[in-house]
């Protein structure tokens, strides 16, 4: 019974669940549009879509109607994305998956580091296959390519803090 009350409140008072449920799914076809996989979206989505911003495998198994090796899976590759952190509920063993307000900060912020690495790697093509050929020349493109976006990238971070700052107060 407790379970059922917690998963009430998880999802906001006074809500339509079937209107919560259209836009879980509906925001969830978006991410997958956009190269997510299917079941990572749609656990997204509804944690995002919960007031408290967090919620228990079971909660989350239940509002989406899948297992709760689904919703494991789905936390998984979530939490490497960066996207969803786990927390323990005080006083129990059971965990809580919670979505952070600056989760697309954290998660874009965090693709630096693999445009490093693909810069590196393409700076060794581009070393191989030596910048005058077309290969090279192609490398060498794609190379200044993820280096103008890399910088674009910290730029316009630095700009969305003050944004955010300024729009939503220190959080």
């Amino acid at each position: 019974m407790r379970e059922v009350a917690e998963s009430t409140e998880s999802t906001g008072r006074g809500r339509d669940p079937e209107a919560v449920s259209k836009f879980v799914e509906g925001f969830a076809a978006q991410l997958v549009e956009a190269g997510m996989q299917r079941m990572p979206a749609r656990v997204f989505a509804a944690l995002l879509a919960s007031d408290p911003g967090s919620l228990t495998s079971a909660e989350l198994g239940e509002q989406l109607q899948v297992s709760p090796a689904a919703v494991s899976g789905a936390v998984r590759y979530l939490s490497q994305q960066h996207m969803v952190s786990r927390e323990r509920e005080p006083g129990s063993r059971r965990e809580r998956y919670r979505v952070h307000s600056n989760q697309w900060y954290e998660a874009l912020t965090n693709r630096e580091a693999i445009l490093k690495r693909w810069e590196s790697a393409l700076r060794e093509g581009v070393d191989s296959l030596g910048a005058e050929t077309p290969a090279g020349r192609r490398m060498a493109e794609t190379l200044a390519f993820f280096e103008f976006v890399d910088g674009e990238i910290a730029a316009m971070m630095e700009r969305w803090r003050v944004h955010r700052e300024k729009t939503f107060g220190h959080r």
